[in-house]
């Protein structure tokens, strides 16, 4: 039997995911280091091309270094996107778990709150929130929770059916362990692998929500954002491409990278593939 490591590295389409989501948070994390001016700031002519005057990726529509905005954009999109992913994955994994363990009256009132919840498209649904709670960080990462709890619901409830009518499960309730106890120290623990690789995937959606959100005019103020260059370069497509092209790709190479690497985690910790 291979082991996690053997499966998940031996996949080579998980070394581009790494490297370059590697890229993406190191450059978020010291986004003050490699852009130290604020990506606001009007830094030269408008519109200038890739390469000129000394700007990489050139300029938008008011002069701003679209490189210096996608830098700082790093940090905003994948701060919103992970904090958003975390929530909905706590929530909907309380939920489901409650939902798996006790079954009866319990399992129905949770189940169809989730079913109420998918009911619901979900892009309006968030914009619906977000122009309610009105447009910040905070309400965004909220809004994209809302909307992206069901499915981590589903699954865990899933597992958790699965898990409880095990023989360790049973000699834990004979033994009298409470059963909170039971839920989060022995049943929870044995759900992770498809809770990783849920969640995982999550965060790649969670980016494109956010881009879109953001490209609406409902990004958070004051903080740059991709999907903010996108907005803002829209109107601009065809006399000035790089400013909608340049965000757009390194979105799409981002969902991508971490699509691949939910791939890896579900090739490596799918039981049905360990003897492969």
């Amino acid at each position: 039997m291979k082991s996690f490591n053997a499966r998940f590295y031996g996949n080579p389409r998980v070394y581009l995911g790494l490297a370059w989501l590697a890229l993406v948070a190191v450059v978020a994390i010291f986004a003050g280091v490699f852009a130290p001016r604020d990506p606001f700031a009007i830094v030269g002519q408008p519109f200038l091309p890739p390469g000129s005057e000394g700007f990489l990726l050139g300029t938008d529509s008011l002069g701003r270094n679209v490189l210096a905005g996608l830098i700082h954009g790093a940090r905003t999109t994948l701060m919103i996107a992970v904090l958003s992913t975390v929530a909905a994955v706590a929530f909907g994994t309380v939920l489901g778990a409650l939902a798996g363990y006790y079954g009866g009256i319990v399992d129905d009132i949770l189940m169809r709150l989730t079913e109420f919840f998918q009911t619901i498209p979900w892009f309006l649904f968030a914009i619906v929130l977000v122009a309610i709670l009105s447009p910040s960080a905070m309400n965004l990462v909220i809004a994209i929770a809302v909307v992206s709890w069901p499915p981590i619901a589903r699954v865990v409830r899933a597992e958790v059916m699965a898990v409880k009518a095990r023989e360790f499960v049973q000699a834990a309730v004979v033994a009298g362990q409470r059963d909170m106890g039971i839920l989060f120290g022995q049943i929870l623990p044995n759900t992770l692998s498809p809770l990783i690789v849920t969640g995982s995937l999550m965060v790649a959606t969670a980016i494109l929500i956010e881009s879109a959100l953001s490209f609406l005019g409902l990004g958070a103020p004051g903080q740059m954002s991709w999907g903010f260059q996108i907005g803002a370069g829209r109107s601009f497509l065809r006399d000035a491409w790089w400013l909608v092209t340049v965000p757009g790709i390194v979105i799409l190479l981002t969902v991508l990278a971490i699509n691949l690497i939910g791939e890896g985690l579900n090739d490596a910790l799918n039981p049905r593939l360990a003897d492969l």
